[in-house]
């Protein structure tokens, strides 16, 4: 994480990043990439929705937020506040992590777990799980020597040492660089590996030297495990996102932010080229997403209250092959303090406050598309010069986006064999003809997409 535009001033910085190892594939391995984020889930719920809902919908990976034991509090940013490494959060203790991972796991879903490992609290107190802890003494853990001398908040981003060795919004900043401190950020990762995690996100990666990351990873029992970081970009910063690229993926914050300002005040034909031609980083090498927990209440890219803006760039980000896609699922807030609702028990979607993102229908039918069109080109782009796109992935599927204020009715010209499609935005079905094209109709701000192997809805 890098600086943000939270209230309260202890708020850490946390964001979702998706990475992978060195040498492996851009994004996770396997043929699924895409990641629900159930952000501030319990455990119990995390396990439940693996079955009824990741499972069966083609996700490949769920993201939990920070089992560690951390401070008190009802903030959703008491989670990234650490004082054990302990598993004793306010999401479930270590038996209730351990169900759900095998839980996941059953429904063919990997874990990840997001890894708060650049500092740990402000303050002191007693910790979620009985913890008693000072900022720079946690018993049996850590004492002040594994501290960083710079006990000043962070202040200056051209300085990199600034960034990486004073304190990210007054927490207590580990010092990486020293042997006792990365066995134990290792240790703690190497426990949750034993409860079968399959990948990390590392918070605030941005505030850890890369070389340290580095010499962390290499200390676990598995170093080519799944892992992304967090690395905000900045323009003119010290601290650049390439400089990661070595250790896994980076989360492309540019992609978020800009999707935002395509979808609210420009035209969506400029997305044709959309990615590394933009300047981001290598398709590889990044981590996407159309919001996560901290950039949805910073207001610096859409979030759920963007209405079918959000929507459709959800299913722009699905259908389009760049990046390994986050897809974040929370709750409704007005404070953007809020911790979640019911303490992170989802008793039913779309009830108590939760949103649950990952199943609306327009976003989770995509995750499938994604799937089915893996490794396949962009093909037969269209666009109307304004707010409405069209593009194939090869032979494999076809997706149609009208963000216009009314109706687009038009022949589109694809590469799909000819054949009854499903139409999995709306439910009702399409026939391609021997020349690849169809007759379509779509209502302002919705979508149409079609994939092979999907013949009736």
């Amino acid at each position: 994480m890098a600086r943000r535009i939270l209230t309260a001033a202890v708020a850490l910085a946390a964001a979702a990043v998706v990475m992978t190892p060195t040498g492996a594939p851009a994004s996770p391995p396997g043929a699924k990439d895409v990641t629900a984020v159930l952000f501030e889930w319990n455990f119990a719920s995390v396990a439940k929705e693996c079955t009824s809902t990741l499972g069966p919908a083609g996700y490949g990976y769920v993201q939990v937020s920070p089992p560690a034991e951390h401070i008190q509090g009802g903030q959703w940013w008491t989670s990234y506040q650490p004082v054990s490494y302990k598993i004793a959060g306010r999401l479930g203790d270590r038996a209730a992590f351990e169900s759900m991972v095998d839980t996941c796991h059953a429904a063919g879903v990997k874990v990840v777990a997001d890894a708060v490992v650049n500092h740990m609290s402000a303050g002191s107190g007693t910790g979620t799980g009985g913890s008693s802890y000072s900022k720079y003494d946690y018993p049996g853990l850590y004492s002040s020597p594994d501290f960083d001398d710079c006990t000043a908040q962070i202040s200056n981003y051209q300085d990199r040492y600034n960034v990486q060795h004073c304190e990210l919004v007054g927490l207590a900043d580990l010092d990486t660089g020293e042997e006792y401190v990365r066995g134990k950020i290792a240790g703690y990762l190497n426990d949750l590996l034993s409860l079968g995690v399959d990948g990390f996100r590392i918070d605030a990666a941005k505030h850890i030297p890369a070389a340290d990351l580095a010499n962390i990873r290499s200390r676990l029992s598995d170093p080519s495990v799944y892992w992304k970081q967090e690395v905000i970009h900045g323009a003119g910063e010290a601290v650049q996102p390439a400089e990661y690229t070595g250790t896994g993926d980076v989360q492309e914050f540019r992609y978020a932010y800009d999707l935002k300002r395509v979808f609210t005040n420009e035209n969506l034909a400029y997305l044709k080229n959309y990615g590394e031609d933009w300047g981001y980083l290598g398709s590889a090498d990044a981590g996407v997403f159309v919001d996560n927990h901290d950039t949805e209440r910073n207001g610096s890219t859409l979030n759920y209250k963007n209405d079918a803006a959000y929507t459709l760039a959800n299913v722009f980000m699905l259908a389009w092959p760049y990046g390994a896609p986050d897809v974040n699922s929370g709750y409704e807030w007005s404070d953007a303090d809020a911790g979640p609702p019911n303490g992170g028990r989802v008793d039913a979607c779309w009830q108590g406050g939760w949103k649950c993102q990952h199943a609306w229908p327009e976003i989770e039918s995509m995750v499938a598309f994604r799937n089915a069109t893996r490794g396949e080109a962009v093909t037969d782009w269209w666009d109307n010069g304004g707010d409405a796109i069209a593009f194939g992935r090869g032979g494999k599927g076809f997706v149609a986006v009208n963000h216009e204020s009314g109706p687009l009715d038009r022949t589109y010209q694809t590469s799909l064999p000819a054949g009854t499609y499903c139409d999995v935005q709306s439910g009702g079905t399409v026939a391609v003809n021997g020349s690849g094209q169809f007759t379509a109709t779509l209502g302002a701000d919705t979508a149409l997409a079609l994939y092979a192997g999907k013949s009736s809805c």
